[in-house]
């Protein structure tokens, strides 16, 4: 009989574990909801955890539901109450997507803990807000982080508009860009149709509705699209797509994959002969960090901090909501596979000088260091 592959007993090795942790420095890290939630900025922090943790800095999750950035009062008083449990001595990491939203709970919570926020983008930056949403959520953010010891964000992009138009001192804010793992080069499709990939949540930033007005346009080009992404994060917008590709009669070369396993994810950003992303606004862009690293070339928006995420050459950018010039570089890139194979060589050479994750989490666990 084979041994055991651990030879400690369960309660034994149940003790070593906790003591492993016990000898780690210890933080809050409080996200809004479940932080297996399948999107780029939970990937980010499901990621940045892990990453910490192997750097001695163990995280204790704290889960102030997932209602925000649109909590109820009595969501409110749940967050507040996690919150305000972390033991007094230990940095609170506060994701921006809650944080942002409750300026009186930072008011509180700066006066007995040591927090710290981490900015994917503005909340004001999210597509589909009113004038007057929009007002008030800067206004929410701004009043939040001038409560905060420090602010962690994932672009320059970001980091700059925080302190043009959010007072935060350019001292108290850190850019730690998203890292990559290095992966096999895509084997692109393999049955003549250009296989096109997009990334992103069904939400209205994301601009599904310009790229599927784009590509109605160029049915006489060889190309079938899939998007994956988390269909439940809009369901106004996930019905208007639907309708929408009902109505440009794209069924047949249109796949909805809904949010997809990682392992999945992957063999899709293989398979792709061309990563295709139209937002309206990102704060980094990890999806688009993935298909460079795969070697895909690139056809995305100016939008936020895209243009210092897609490398010169790995790509072709056009303005947001632009869809006569999303076509226009739709229809040249898959009409000239010679093209195509120019952007990947150049995504290729890109994918090497992308950021490493071990990089990114040392950066992080500094603003630790210094908060504590």
């Amino acid at each position: 009989m084979p041994p055991h592959p651990n030879p400690l007993p369960n309660g034994e090795r149940e003790r070593a574990e906790i003591l492993v942790i016990a000898m780690k420095r210890r933080f809050a890290f409080a996200v809004p909801g479940d932080l297996d939630t399948p999107t780029g900025g939970y990937a980010y922090d499901r990621r940045m955890i892990a990453e910490l943790d192997r750097l001695g800095w163990h995280a204790d999750v704290v889960d102030l539901g997932k209602k925000f950035p649109r909590p109820s009062a009595a969501d409110r008083v749940a967050a507040r109450a996690r919150l305000a449990a972390v033991p007094a001595d230990r940095c609170i990491v506060i994701d921006g997507l809650a944080l942002g939203v409750l300026p009186n709970e930072a008011v509180t919570l700066r006066e007995s803990h040591r927090l710290v926020a981490l900015v994917h983008h503005p909340l004001a930056l999210e597509t589909g807000l009113s004038s007057a949403e929009a007002e008030a959520m800067g206004a929410s953010e701004r009043a939040a982080l001038a409560c905060v010891r420090h602010v962690i964000v994932t672009s320059a992009v970001t980091a700059r508009a925080l302190v043009a138009d959010y007072a935060v001192l350019p001292e108290r804010v850190t850019v730690a860009l998203p890292g990559i793992d290095p992966v096999a080069p895509a084997h692109n499709s393999q049955d003549g149709m250009v296989a096109l990939l997009s990334v992103g949540a069904l939400v209205p930033r994301k601009g599904y509705d310009v790229l599927l007005t784009a590509l109605a346009t160029i049915r006489d080009l060889p190309w079938r699209l899939t998007i994956a992404g988390a269909r439940d994060r809009s369901p106004a917008t996930t019905a208007a797509i639907e309708a929408q590709i009902v109505a440009l009669d794209l069924g047949g070369r249109v796949t909805l994959a809904g949010a997809v396993a990682d392992a999945r994810l992957t063999e899709l950003y293989r398979e792709a002969d061309l990563f295709v992303l139209a937002s309206r606004h990102e704060g980094y862009g990890m999806a688009l960090a993935q298909a460079i690293a795969h070697g895909v070339p690139v056809i995305a928006t100016t939008a936020g901090a895209i243009p210092e995420t897609v490398p010169p050459g790995a790509g072709i950018l056009v303005p947001p909501d632009d869809a006569a010039a999303l076509t226009a570089a739709l229809r040249r890139v898959i009409a000239d596979g010679e093209e195509r194979l120019c952007l990947a060589k150049q995504a290729r050479a890109a994918a090497g000088k992308l950021p490493r994750w071990a990089d990114s989490a040392k950066i992080f666990a500094s603003v630790l260091e210094a908060v504590t």
